[in-house]
């Protein structure tokens, strides 16, 4: 079991801790043998160069929803082993990653071997540095073409992602701990109400604007979208989940499968309150789909209070994250109980972390939220493992470079990695495999 004295150590640079709503100091608590304790990336968050995406397309045009180009992200691509040796030395078994259909697939039918090999090298990499490797198939990226015949709501999309899921799986497929089909295929629905409708509009721009260069009807991305795209959105990520899911298990029947879904946790005000109605709505579908699965992946971030007329505001003391949401420590464990009641299969944290400039703040809530972790799996919870988001720091997305929510900094002219204090953190609960 981890001693205190070990997280003091770890954490000796932080300087004074910070005061996290609904935090406690955690007790020794041991996790099951075999828990996985990871770090997550995406292909496209960190490798660089993703010429061939649809991202890549619309982060390079305007008008653009994207704040800046994700250009060479963290030179993962070449420098994945320094991402590996990184994730060992923290003290982590298990390294989440994603494997790029835009390069592997990048024209229709036509499949790069070499890519193939790449991800394949990646795989036993992670083996020999004892890292067991968990497989995202789609992190929201898709190649450019398949995204300019309308991505997930042209009816070939499913066949198509399975196609590429059984390339894929029998590549590598035997060498995976879990393979998750889809990250957040349920994001848009997850931002529908916090968006203001302007960022809407300019989403529908962005789509639009891709569309007319190239000379097609309609161009969608699963994380660039507009309202009234979201219906076909989710019936084709729902269609391609379950093909997919098909595809892989005819290569390795034995290899567990599942989705990630972005989550909040969604608690209660008044007798009124909307969350049930909220939970239908920011989940739909996917839940009851899920109990398919082998598993279900939580990826936690803040919690949201659900009054009679929608979402109230964080209390005036809540420690913030770089936008201003709420850090509240025991919303991992309040998401990972409600999705386990919800589909009754066991749950992996694929992602879970703060963005932050201040590392005081993840470093404290590393271990207050694990504390609630281990008092759901007490509570009869199954939890495989739990990975932090993300094990450097990186392109996020629309909001471009100017998050951190890495365990280490990158430079972004050497791409030195460099460790930050929350990282020894983690790495002291994970070597102790206890909090």
């Amino acid at each position: 079991m981890i001693d205190r004295r070990q997280l003091l150590a770890a954490g000796a640079a932080l300087g004074p801790a910070t005061a996290l709503r609904g935090a406690t100091l955690p007790s020794p608590r041991t996790f099951p043998k075999g828990f996985l304790w990871g770090a997550a990336t995406a292909p496209h968050q960190v490798e660089g160069s993703n010429t061939a995406s649809d991202l890549w397309y619309l982060e390079h045009q305007q008008p653009t929803i994207f704040s800046e180009p994700s250009g060479d992200a963290a030179n993962s691509f070449l420098l994945w082993e320094r991402d590996l040796d990184l994730a060992q030395s923290i003290g982590l078994n298990t390294y989440r990653f994603g494997v790029e259909w835009a390069r592997i697939e990048p024209e229709p039918g036509r499949f790069s071997q070499g890519m193939l090999d790449h991800y394949r090298a990646l795989v036993d990499g992670c083996h020999a540095r004892g890292l067991a490797p968990i497989v995202t198939y789609s992190h929201f990226t898709a190649p450019l073409w398949f995204s300019a015949r309308g991505g997930w709501t042209h009816a070939d999309s499913a066949a198509l992602f399975a196609r590429y899921a059984d390339r894929v799986t029998r590549a590598i497929g035997d060498g995976l701990r879990a393979a998750i089909t889809l990250n957040e295929p349920n994001i848009l629905l997850l931002l529908k109400p916090m968006l203001p409708p302007q960022v809407w509009d300019l989403q529908k721009l962005t789509i639009e604007t891709a569309a007319r260069r190239l000379g097609v009807p309609r161009f969608v991305s699963a994380n660039v979208a507009g309202l009234d795209d979201l219906a076909d959105l989710q019936r084709g990520l729902l269609a391609g989940h379950r093909a997919a899911r098909a595809a892989i298990k005819a290569v390795q029947p034995r290899l567990p499968v599942g989705v990630s879904l972005a989550m909040l946790d969604d608690q209660a005000a008044g007798p009124r309150s909307i969350r049930d109605r909220m939970r239908g709505e920011l989940y739909g579908e996917w839940l009851g789909e899920a109990r398919q699965d082998d598993f279900i992946g939580v990826q936690n971030y803040e919690r949201a209070v659900w009054g009679e007329q929608g979402r109230l505001p964080p209390p005036p003391d809540a420690v913030r994250n770089w936008s201003g949401g709420e850090v509240y420590a025991p919303s991992l464990a309040g998401a990972v109980r409600f999705a386990h009641a919800a589909t009754g299969v066991p749950v992996l944290v694929s992602e879970h972390g703060v963005g932050t400039d201040d590392d005081r703040v993840r470093a404290e809530l590393i271990p207050a939220a694990l504390g609630g972790l281990h008092q759901a799996m007490a509570d009869g919870v199954p939890v495989l493992g739990y990975c932090h988001w993300s094990l450097i720091d990186n392109f996020e997305w629309v909001f471009g470079y100017k998050p951190h929510f890495g365990l280490a900094t990158v430079d972004p002219r050497t791409f030195v990695r460099t460790p930050k204090p929350s990282a020894a953190v983690l790495g002291a609960i994970a070597r102790a495999n206890a909090v």
